[in-house]
């Protein structure tokens, strides 16, 4: 296989593109992007002589008292190689080929502060430290007269700057500006004997063979860090000064062409997106059954993301509480009840089962106004608020004293599927038989048909329609709509999840997070009704479209595996060091 056939299929996926860089930078620092360069200069000088030559430069530099002299490391076993480098090439710690590896200090332990923009000494710490380039959203700086500044971690133009502290550790930038500067603690210098190529080393700090030494070598405290000793054990790949002139440029080719496909790729998803987001949009606008056969016409090309399927199913549900799904279903069924007859039995339900206790008084709900109406319904339909059909309501607190290993199982919010997922709800919390009684006889339990809809944190939202298992749930988590048989529970379900439902109970702005859910809320918000046998209509409408939408999803999940496949390919290939590959992947 050759890596560079497969460019365009690697990077399908944006996030291809990072594991991408990987897998070049892990073949330049085994040698295989330059096999073809070696043939054709094999009469440069060996990795060997440049070593005894910069191991000379550096005998000097002690013997002119410009760097002090170390402790020598112990030699390079057999068992630390990690694979056979190329002819040529010769194994090194990276002390071998330094002035110094040293870490700052900061300046508040010498009594100094840091300010931000402004006359005096800039201060690089691990937030202006990133992958292959330096950060300067934030600078810092230190009013200072730079001799109260440790002079051992004045930085020069072409050091190498490694984070060596917390999230970030492995971070490498070299710095290539000539403004006078120094570091804290959380970053260590690399200063690189004249005699190689920086941005060849710079690679290599961001190659998974260092980064895997990194995770393998840092010291797990409360904050993970390296220290200096283990950074100067590194082992370093080392080829001659001509070649490492050549990786870096196929490097930077590569890289390059990379991230013109990365672009290109996001390009093309966004492209999809607003495609998406704009057909979409006329279809709740616009004639259904013509925008509806244009879409179908372009599904397979702009229905292969699965942000894009997301809009697909809130269209659906907000096309279905429109009644814009069934329009063909009225017209061919003129004759049946009106929903405004259907709320006003409801009503006189609702206040029979006031007369007999078996629902609370509540306070009165507001009239709807004009303002609050967000779309003009179906002939037919009439505008209501949940709480004056539904009985909305919550449990009784349960304590964790309450919890036992076996019993009544015992729900809260994260045990709550998500709609149309098809979960089957379980938990390993329960309470006991006789605790369950005691709240079922002095505030009932739910039925079959209810809904169940979790109100607070990540799970906000998530509904389960209660099916004839014996349960019981978390107060304030959960709140329980009672079921009533003039309206179809899975019309309510999809009613709740629409954006119908989260716009009128949460009044939603474009950009932010809903707010929690309250009972009050539930009960206030409008629910578009239709008479009884449209809502079944509805249902079976829906059932079928979001039975399109898994089958598109399945679609997206087969091209993402094939695309997973082909990477999973590659990256065995150069980690098991396939022999098709020795032969083929050089440039």
């Amino acid at each position: 296989m050759h890596l560079l056939n497969h460019f365009k299929e690697l990077t399908v996926r944006p996030k291809n593109a990072q594991e991408l860089k990987s897998l070049i930078l892990q073949l330049a620092v085994k040698g295989k992007l330059t096999g073809k360069w070696r043939k054709k200069n094999s009469t440069i000088e060996s990795a060997s002589e440049l070593l005894k030559h910069i191991q000379e430069e550096k005998v000097q530099l002690v013997k002119d008292k410009k760097i002090k002299k170390e402790k020598p490391l112990q030699p390079i076993a057999k068992n630390e190689i990690p694979y056979d480098l190329p002819k040529g090439w010769v194994w090194c710690r990276l002390n071998e080929l330094t002035e110094i590896i040293t870490k700052g200090s900061s300046p508040k332990w010498q009594g100094v502060q840091y300010v931000e923009e402004g006359e005096g000494i800039l201060f690089v710490t691990s937030e202006n430290v990133g992958n292959y380039n330096l950060i300067w959203k934030k600078k810092k700086y230190v009013e200072s007269k730079f001799n109260e500044i440790e002079p051992r971690s004045i930085l020069k133009r072409n050091d190498l700057l490694m984070n060596i502290v917390g999230g970030s550790i492995g971070r490498t930038a070299i710095y290539d500006i000539d403004d006078l500067a120094n570091i804290n603690q959380a970053v260590t210098i690399i200063r690189l004997i004249p005699k190689v190529i920086h941005d060849y080393f710079l690679y290599f700090f961001n190659s998974p063979l260092c980064i895997s030494y990194m995770y393998d070598k840092q010291v797990d405290n409360a904050r993970p860090n390296l220290s200096m000793g283990n950074i100067s054990k590194f082992l370093i790949p080392f080829p001659s000064l001509e070649e490492q002139k050549a990786i870096v440029q196929v490097v930077e080719t590569l890289f390059k062409e990379v991230e013109q496909l990365e672009q290109l790729t996001i390009e093309r998803i966004s492209l999809k997106e607003k495609f998406v987001t704009s057909a979409l949009n006329q279809l709740t606008t616009n004639n259904v059954k013509n925008e509806w056969a244009f879409l179908q016409e372009h599904f397979h090309s702009f229905f292969n993301e699965t942000t894009n399927i997301k809009k697909l199913r809130e269209t659906v549900l907000q096309l279905a509480v429109q009644g814009k799904l069934t329009a063909d279903w009225r017209a061919n069924n003129p004759n049946l009840e009106d929903a405004s007859e259907l709320l006003n039995h409801i009503k006189k339900e609702k206040v029979q089962l006031l007369k007999d206790k078996k629902i609370k008084k509540e306070k009165p709900l507001l009239p709807i106004t004009k303002d609050e109406i967000p779309y003009e319904l179906p002939n037919g339909w009439v505008w209501c608020r949940v709480g004056e059909i539904f009985n909305v309501k919550s449990s009784k607190r349960v304590f964790k004293s309450d919890y036992v290993s076996e019993g009544v199982p015992f729900f809260r919010s994260k045990e709550i599927g998500q709609l149309g997922k098809g979960q089957e709800v379980t938990t390993e919390l329960f309470i006991t038989r006789e605790r369950f009684e005691m709240f079922k006889n002095s505030f009932g339990i739910t039925k079959p048909g209810d809904v169940l809809m979790a109100c607070i944190g990540g799970s906000i939202g998530n509904t389960w329609l209660v099916d004839d298992r014996e349960f019981y749930y978390k107060d304030g988590n959960l709140v329980q709509i009672d079921s009533i048989p003039e309206i179809d529970s899975l019309y309510l379900l999809k009613y709740l999840d629409s954006n119908v439902f989260y716009d009128s109970a949460l009044g939603r702005v474009s950009g932010s997070a809903y707010s929690a859910l309250t009972i009050e809320k539930i009960k206030n918000s409008l629910f578009p009704l239709s008479n009884e046998q449209e809502q079944k209509a509805i249902v079976q409408k829906v059932n079928a479209l979001m039975g399109l939408c898994d089958a598109l999803e399945q679609q997206v999940q087969q091209s993402q595996k094939q695309s997973e496949q082909l990477m999973q390919s590659v990256l065995r290939e150069v980690f098991e060091g396939k022999k098709e590959l020795k032969e083929t992947t050089s440039v």
